[in-house]
């Protein structure tokens, strides 16, 4: 298309079809500095029109004797910005008293001067500078057109392709009164997305909305009234979602339109303050077109939303007024559009590459939502709420991207008081847990010692009847067994009670009890067991490890919310790994490993799984102890617990307990048969450790009446004192805890100075044995029956025989 100096397009085209009339022409109006083309006839003048001409001079007779019909045509085709210029040479002037046929031309030519002949050349040369100059304004218009498409069609790509709703309504005089009713006149295709209403534009509130219709008139009807805009929140009844909407009257108020801006905020409901709404500054518009792009601009500008819209060399094509505040107050430059980016931090490296580096992943096509901290820290670094979106014109050709962005700072400081709230809540709901379970023992205690003591009292009464003293001892020795298992359910809360182990096959109680496990689950889990052939033979508490199997279970069937698939498989290994940073074993082990197919664990929860009361559940719907008393039976029983897990994909826990030679145990086996037989302790010597004087007189005498001779040391240096000088000692019968050197250590001294003599411990409780275990040991748990304690001594003086008879 020819431009504005162009000089084709600027050219006088001469139609004269006698004599020398066309050259003369053309030899005044080049001597007055313009292009001249003389056409020989109608057809060469309408030919080079297309390439473009300032104007045409023609004489009368060459239009009176010549078909003007092709003429006609091509003026008629003119583009809306062109009206050509035409001087029309005649010998009778422009009127038409003295020429009829001035109508005609003025019909067919339109933009038409009539200069009378014979002229001055000055005349000619004058009027076709008149005519120069009114083309030169048709191009310039044209210009302006091209302009105006242009900036339409981008924010036409702007407003087809922005998230949020946008819609224009239009009030009504209504039967409910003035203004009582509107419509939608526009709206964009995020509008029906956002509000769950399709087809709106054309249909008036009450018709979709009927129930709900005078809230929301009154709302909109406040803005057009008064011209203040209005931000809020509320629900669309009749799709029930949540709008964050944001309204604006059109100006001028004549027009009675309010432009409404929304998104759906459901999910999050008042969580979300800011509305979302794209500007972009355009050119200005004539007539309708300016009209429409000021009204999108003047919604743009007034959110609070940083709205930002770059081309794909970092280079502003619009940002609105808080977009430009904001980065001002976090940079020190104010942005304006056509500006670059990266240049205007040039002098600002890190900054710049932070900024960098999130546009370079918008502008390369990734459309994408992040929360990131930007400004300097000693001045006002704050967070903001990122979303990028690619811009694309009309052909789907990407030309940028735009951003919307929210200061989410307040709202995470909000989410970490609550997260610290919610900490403190947790940890006085744990106290009080502890002040009931401590409530509750104390309260069940002082009801068995109410009938210890009254029992006690009552034996004390001279002139007694032994059927009243038998049922007095037996209502002491009965509250004495409810007293103890009291002590293990409180224990067994704590994961502190020692363990009782038993040799058994891994393989076999998994098998046994999978039918169970599958209750446990549901119908809609699958659960698959796989088991090694091989017997899988470990030495452990039994009850604590199914109790341990069911707590993993659980966990699997929660993180999968009751569907998917799990997989328990138990395989012998020859050595357990190294976990958490303890150090590996090189024992051979048995892995029982529990597989689900659920939401897996994020990195940083999977260092705290392991803490009694840490959970991740719903208030109620977890207690935070299952996985402990599956750590703490794991490290009780010699063994660890490792776990694998990918958020997303799943997660295995592996339960590893040490492997045990199953031919060992068999010859080791406890004789568990035999009553109470006094007469085995005849002739067996038996050391006594016990700090407690109470304790040890009983305990002594106890002995004494099974018929085993005793010497009684109060603590651990005075039994290997004993053990030093006297010899023939049968078997120690030493305390736990005591000051100084524990029961444990002491055994394994005398394991290491008299390996042949046997050593067994009592306690009621040991943190020593509930972490680590018996180390060995044969352990008699307090309190004890003089029946038990019997049979534990008169096996481990057997074992003493067995281990001095010669071979």
């Amino acid at each position: 298309m020819a431009t504005l100096n162009d000089s084709v397009a600027e050219r006088a085209l001469i139609l004269a079809s006698l004599g020398r009339d066309a050259a003369i022409a053309a030899a005044i109006l080049r001597e007055a500095g313009f292009a001249a083309q003389p056409c020989p006839s109608l057809p060469d003048l309408i030919v080079p029109l297309d390439a473009g001409a300032g104007f045409v001079v023609v004489t009368e007779e060459a239009l009176a004797t010549t078909d003007l019909s092709a003429l006609i045509a091509r003026l008629k085709d003119q583009e809306e910005w062109s009206d050509l210029p035409f001087v029309l040479l005649t010998y009778r002037g422009g009127g038409l008293e003295r020429n009829p046929a001035a109508t005609r031309y003025l019909d067919v030519l339109g933009n038409v001067t009539f200069l009378e002949r014979p002229f001055h050349p000055t005349t000619l040369v004058s009027l076709a500078r008149s005519a120069l100059r009114a083309r030169r304004r048709q191009y310039e218009a044209r210009a302006r057109l091209a302009a105006l498409r242009e900036s339409e069609a981008r924010y036409h790509a702007l407003f087809e392709n922005i998230d949020e709703g946008f819609c224009i309504i239009e009030f009504l005089d209504g039967p409910h009164g003035p203004l009582s009713d509107y419509i939608r006149v526009e709206a964009n295709p995020a509008c029906a997305i956002h509000t769950g209403l399709p087809d709106a534009v054309g249909r008036t509130v009450r018709e979709l909305v009927p129930e709900e219709a005078d809230h929301w008139v009154a709302s909109f009807r406040r803005v057009l009234e008064t011209g203040e805009a209005i931000r809020f929140e509320r629900e669309l009844a009749a799709t029930h979602r949540y709008l964050d909407l944001a309204a604006f009257r059109v100006e001028p108020a004549s027009r009675r339109q309010v432009a409404v801006v929304f998104r759906d905020v459901t999910e999050r409901q008042h969580a979300e303050q800011a509305l979302r709404e794209l500007n972009e500054t355009l050119e200005r518009r004539v007539a309708e077109a300016l009209a429409e792009q000021k009204l999108l601009a003047d919604v743009v500008e007034g959110t609070d939303a940083v709205v930002q819209v770059a081309d794909l060399d970092f280079r502003w094509l619009a940002i609105n007024r808080a977009a430009a505040n904001e980065f001002e107050r976090i940079y020190g430059v104010r942005p304006k559009v056509g500006q670059s980016m990266l240049d205007l931090l040039a002098e600002q490296p890190g900054h710049q590459r932070d900024v960098r580096a999130v546009w370079e992943r918008a502008l390369a096509g990734e459309e994408f939502t992040e929360v990131a901290a930007f400004g300097d820290p000693g001045r006002d670094r704050r967070f903001y709420e990122m979303r990028y979106n690619t811009l694309r014109d009309k052909a789907g050709r990407r030309i940028g991207a735009y951003q919307f962005v929210y200061d989410v700072t307040e709202r995470l400081a909000a989410q970490d008081r609550l997260a610290q709230a919610e900490e403190a809540l947790r940890q006085a709901q744990k106290m009080e847990a502890v002040g009931q379970l401590t409530g509750g023992v104390a309260h069940d205690f002082n009801n068995l010692l109410t009938i210890i003591r009254s029992s006690t009292d009552l034996l004390r009464r001279p002139n007694l009847a032994d059927d009243r003293r038998r049922r007095y001892v037996d209502a002491i020795s009965d509250t004495v067994d409810r007293a103890s298992k009291l002590t293990g359910q409180l224990l067994a809360f704590a994961r502190r009670q020692a363990l009782k182990p038993e040799v058994f096959d891994a393989c076999a109680r998994v098998e046994s009890i999978a039918d169970m496990l599958r209750t446990v689950v549901g119908s809609r889990v699958k659960i698959v067991t796989d088991v090694d052939r091989e017997r899988c033979v470990v030495e452990a508490d039994m009850s604590q490890f199914e109790t341990a199997l069911v707590n993993m279970v659980v966990n699997a069937r929660d993180a999968m919310n009751g569907e998917g698939r799990l997989t328990i498989r138990v395989t012998n290994g020859t050595a357990m790994p190294a976990i958490r940073g303890h150090a590996d074993s090189s024992g051979p082990c048995v892995a029982v490993s529990i597989a689900d197919t659920g939401s897996g664990i994020p990195p940083e929860r999977l260092p705290h799984i392991f803490e009694p009361f840490y959970t991740t559940k719903e208030v109620g719907k977890g207690t935070g102890l299952g996985l402990s008393q599956v750590y703490g039976f794991a490290k009780q029983s010699g063994g660890d617990i490792a776990v694998e897990s990918e958020v997303g994909r799943g997660t295995t826990f592996t339960l590893y307990l040490p492997r045990i030679d199953e031919a060992m145990t068999l010859s080791a086996a406890p004789d568990m048969k035999g009553g109470l037989d006094v007469a085995d302790g005849l002739g067996r010597r038996v050391l006594v450790v016990e700090d407690n004087m109470e304790v040890g007189a009983f305990s002594t005498q106890l002995l004494q009446d099974l018929g085993y001779e005793t010497t009684w040391a109060t603590n651990a240096a005075e039994a290997l004192r004993l053990l030093s000088g006297v010899t023939g000692f049968d078997v120690v019968f030493s305390d736990v805890v005591m000051p100084g050197m524990s029961g444990i250590e002491l055994g394994q001294e005398i394991r290491r100075l008299h390996p042949n003599l046997p050593v067994v411990l009592t306690s009621g409780y040991s943190h020593v044995l509930a972490e680590e275990g018996r180390h060995g040991f044969e352990l008699l748990h307090k309190p004890y029956a003089a029946e038990d304690l019997s049979r534990v001594l008169r096996r481990a003086t057997r074992e003493h025989d067995r281990n001095r008879m010669p071979n």
